[in-house]
């Protein structure tokens, strides 16, 4: 029998172009986006990966930004009640402490990252996933673009009112600009912007410190007061007016929690070990933010700050905090108020990536699992989910067109869908804890945190759907609401066609062949025509190319060559194992191939290869291919169905014609077989 051992491995990579021989276009895409990753890279998982700090920056920036708007909504929400604050900020503390625990309890259970959508799919079942994931779907766009809408809000108020009119143009050259950086790469994105981070946390720690610092001597003054407000409105009020008032504020607030659960969707793309990492992460953000929104809050009590035309709350903050600085004749307080609104906006910019990181990555995850069309699944060559990372793009600047990039009213439509991903997230933990009560002898102590964590975000969204139902919020309702339709619709059509395949599988895989073992299998002949077929995994669509050419060219070929490349996707993105696993499922898969073709009397060998994109990979093996046996045809399988829609060509690649034309390109013969599906249930 001949040996496999030399054809079975990926071809040698291509030694590098000459600038001359890459075509404009590819240069100039290179110089955008950079050089394509290579997969066989020993160290590519900790070129691409990020260690606590950068996860912080990347993805605790969500939360930590939200400190720009989620607490100014709250006190706005007091009116003249803002002796309440005081109780905001233990609630606000409570409440981030409470959702970032029981993240990080997800995260122990969930260690390849997937967030809410995953835990809602593998502990309730899958329509709460797909609920779930188009909530998070709708939040990230309202993540982007809630983020770059602040951030023009924060630098609009240091500029002269007559350039407002320009908003929309900034934020719509903020998220081109952002999609461009994604598009290179999380890491590159993330490390470039660092910088703005730290210069928003320590202007912000000034802030924070120096504001309560310089209030210390009026502390007895500052608890009088509120003393005093809480028992005159207790008695004006009533104990439930004054919990109506405070729901309310705490309500508002809502958008303050909203990048809390960033951490567990990214955790693949965090450094090993990736737990460690994700919780580590989880503690800088929960911590920076409650430290942040607390003392923000109380800052505002202790200056009084009242909403001011064509200004943001925090802007009126700092001016009162810094505006009268002097350093001999340099106003450093200004310049102080300047650089931290500027930080503001740039965090806030920084905070997008969240949407820009996750977004995608649950774009991904309901496309392995056929809620989304499969090419969101795919990774571009710089190991992006570029088609995500566009499409979420696309939306968020829609969004910000169709709302004419009003912060307040996005901060409305915002928050609904977080605390619905909370509460399925938190529900399934529960679930999983009760099912699990008689494997843990701690299962009680584990179970609490998401109890409380259940009731506490059950109750924000209750409370959000009533106050913000009305204003805003029933947009949110109806644009997830058609997202989970369209994604139940697009599953539909997936199990239709995987049922017609299945079908195939069953007839086709087991034919018998009336070889025996004992037969030695036939050489391949170089010289005599040679069929190449590009197959996925062993099964009936395979087997229906093979035995469709041998009833188009009876007894012609005497070679047959199979061809598969493992492809790289967002599935298998978790780790150099994984990469490993997947090639030798490919390889195992096309030696089922080559065994079933030389029982049937053919000289059979197979060639694979590993890559982002099968054209690619496919069309250098080809023509390596093409060099051993100078008579090749290569063949593909194609579905066509019975009746043509144009969703059919969004939800199923084109691979087979494109592979055809770039192997006609290069002067070879290739043909693309049909393999029928029917509306009903018909025969194959």
């Amino acid at each position: 029998m001949e040996s496999d051992s030399n054809t079975g491995g990926s071809p040698e990579a291509e030694p590098p172009q000459h600038s001359d021989d890459v075509p404009l276009g590819e240069r100039v895409k290179r110089v955008v986006l950079g050089v394509p990753r290579d997969l066989h890279d020993p160290k590519i998982f900790h070129r691409i990966s990020l260690v606590a700090f950068l996860a912080w920056v990347g993805l605790g920036a969500d939360g930590l930004s939200s400190s720009a708007y989620g607490p100014e909504e709250a006190f706005r929400a007091l009116g003249e009640h803002t002796y309440l604050a005081i109780g905001l900020v233990l609630a606000t503390a409570f409440t981030i402490f409470v959702i970032s625990y029981a993240y990080s309890r997800i995260i122990e259970h969930f260690p390849y990252g997937g967030g809410g959508y995953v835990v809602a799919s593998k502990l309730l079942g899958p329509k709460y996933g797909v609920v779930s994931g188009s909530a998070l779907l709708v939040d990230y766009v309202f993540t982007i673009s809630v983020s770059i809408a602040s951030a023009a809000d924060q630098v609009f108020s240091f500029l002269p009112p007559e350039v407002a009119q320009y908003k929309l143009v900034l934020v719509t050259l903020g998220i081109a600009l952002l999609t461009v950086m994604n598009l290179r790469g999380v890491k590159e994105s993330v490390t470039s912007l660092a910088p703005i981070f730290l210069v928003f946390v320590i202007t912000h720690a000034v802030l924070i410190i120096g504001g309560i610092a310089f209030h210390l001597f009026e502390a007895p003054r500052v608890v009088a007061e509120v003393q005093n407000g809480f028992k005159t409105n207790f008695t004006a009020l009533g104990l439930m007016g004054l919990f109506a008032i405070f729901a309310r504020s705490y309500t508002r607030g809502a958008g303050t929690y909203t990048g809390i659960e960033a951490v567990s969707n990214g955790i693949q793309i965090m450094r090993e070990p990736k737990i460690q990492t994700a919780r580590r992460t989880m503690l800088y953000m929960a911590v920076s933010l409650a430290v942040t929104a607390g003392g923000i809050l109380i800052c505002y009590l202790l200056y009084h700050v009242v909403p001011e035309a064509g200004k943001t709350m925090n802007a009126s903050l700092l001016e009162r905090f810094a505006g009268t600085w002097q350093l001999g004749n340099v106003p450093a307080g200004k310049i102080f108020v300047v650089v931290a609104l500027a930080s503001e906006a740039a965090i806030l910019f920084v905070a997008a990536q969240a949407g820009f990181i996750d977004g995608p990555r649950v774009m991904s995850n309901m496309a392995i699992d056929s809620w989304l069309p499969h090419r969101f699944s795919s990774l571009s060559e710089r190991l992006t989910t570029q088609s995500g990372v566009v499409l979420i793009s696309t939306a968020a600047i829609l969004t910000l067109l169709l709302t004419g990039g009003n912060t307040s009213m996005l901060v409305l439509m915002y928050s609904i869908n977080v605390f619905l991903t909370f509460s399925l997230s938190n529900m399934g933990m529960v679930r999983y804890w009760i099912q699990h009560r008689t494997k843990d002898p701690e299962w009680l102590r584990h179970i609490l945190i998401h109890i409380i964590g259940l009731v506490l975000c059950v109750s924000i969204l209750l409370m959000n759907l009533y106050e913000k139902f009305g204003e805003g919020g029933w947009i949110t309702i109806l644009i997830t609401g058609v997202l989970v339709g369209l994604c139940i619709l697009i599953k539909r059509h997936y199990e239709s066609v995987m049922s017609h395949l299945a079908r195939l599988d069953e007839i086709l895989t087991e034919i018998p062949t009336g070889a025996t073992a004992a037969t030695p299998p036939p050489k391949l002949d170089p010289k005599a025509p040679t069929a190449v077929l590009l197959v996925s995994s062993y099964g009936g669509m395979g087997i229906h190319t093979f035995l469709s050419i041998q009833r188009l060219f009876p007894r012609h070929f005497k070679n047959f060559i199979f061809l598969s490349i493992t492809v790289v996707d967002a599935g298998r993105l978790k780790g150099a194992e994984d990469l490993d696993i997947g090639t030798e499922e490919t390889k195992a898969s096309l030696q089922r191939y080559v065994d079933f073709t030389r029982q049937l009397g053919f000289a059979a060998d197979y060639r694979t290869g590993m890559g982002t994109e099968v054209l690619d990979e496919a069309e250098k093996i080809a023509l390596q291919i093409a060099k051993e046996y100078p008579l090749p045809v290569f063949f593909t399988g194609k579905l066509v169905f019975e009746r043509e829609r144009w969703y059919q060509r969004i939800l199923h690649n084109e691979t087979a014609n494109q592979f055809q034309r770039r192997v006609q390109f290069n002067g070879l013969n290739s043909m693309v077989l049909p393999i029928r599906v029917f509306a009903k249930s018909k025969g194959a």
